[in-house]
């Protein structure tokens, strides 16, 4: 007779998700495989999630939640599974995002995470190291989800327009990320402007840097470095941050001429390049 492998709910949020989609499995009786034919995945998947093997996506947990008719159990605790996946000095990081009212983001040589493509992210995210590298673009797509809230935050981001030549991944990934860029154009809770070379000197040589406001709480501002997070709510910081900020909003092309130069970029740098014969040219 086959082990059964037995999760420690309490172990991990990853644990904890296979313990429970194995317990409301079993309690509408149905096999791994028949679980799978109904989602649309293979038993293989069902069993790798039950055992802590696989992180699930919020897709699967869709599908499991109606077809295991849940009430949407799983894909709640699909946002902690993805958070845990982020690296250990992130993590509070995604919760700053989660429980923002308005984010104002800065970033010098790429475009965000929260704006990321999957394609872009898997460039970026593989560039060092490939371990996982499909979970690890999981959790930090999964992070966008904070846009599908009832109540989704203002999200401020100004790129610098070197992010738009930075070629990661490939022309025809930059093709896909410049178009996403463009496709938020309509969106006015999701604001993307571009801090153009023309600009010169600006409050932010130093660095991309976010900065995070809250209905109740004090501000956060938050800097990077190599494998560390640096956030803080130390006033002085904060009110410094935010006037930086003013300043490279007021700096940055407006929304509509960021879209102008954005589609500019991508139609001359990595737009489809054609023969004389008309075809296609790799």
């Amino acid at each position: 007779m086959t082990q059964i492998n037995t999760l420690d709910p309490g172990a991990s949020p990853l644990d904890y998700y296979g313990y429970e989609l194995r317990r409301c499995r079993e309690a509408a009786g149905l096999t791994q495989k028949q679980l799978g034919d109904i989602l649309g995945y293979t038993s293989s998947l069902v069993g790798q999630i039950e055992t802590a093997r696989k992180v699930p996506t919020p897709e699967f947990s869709e599908r499991a939640d109606v077809a295991l008719d849940t009430g949407g159990l799983l894909s709640r605790l699909v946002t902690l599974v993805m958070r845990s996946q982020l690296p250990a000095y992130f993590q509070h990081v995604a919760e700053l995002e989660a429980r923002a009212s308005e984010i104002c983001s800065f970033q010098i040589h790429m475009i965000l995470g929260l704006l990321q493509t999957k394609a872009y992210a898997k460039a970026v995210l593989g560039s060092l190291d490939a371990t996982n590298v499909d979970d690890r673009v999981a959790a930090r797509l999964a992070r966008q989800r904070i846009f599908e809230k009832d109540e989704p935050p203002v999200y401020w981001a100004i790129l610098s327009e070197a992010a738009l030549y930075q070629e990661i991944g490939g022309a025809g990934v930059m093709r896909g990320q410049l178009l996403k860029l463009l496709a938020l154009e309509v969106n006015p809770r999701i604001n993307v402007q571009v801090l153009p070379f023309k600009a010169g000197a600006h409050t932010a040589l130093q660095g991309s840097f976010d900065l995070y406001r809250f209905e109740q709480d004090p501000a956060i501002v938050y800097t990077e470095g190599y494998g560390s997070g640096h956030p803080t709510a130390n006033r002085a910081t904060v009110r410094k941050c935010s006037l930086r900020y003013d300043h490279l909003r007021a700096a940055a092309l407006s929304l509509k001429e960021s879209a102008e130069l954005i589609r500019h970029v991508m139609e001359e740098r990595y737009g489809e390049q054609r023969g004389a014969d008309g075809d296609p040219v790799a």
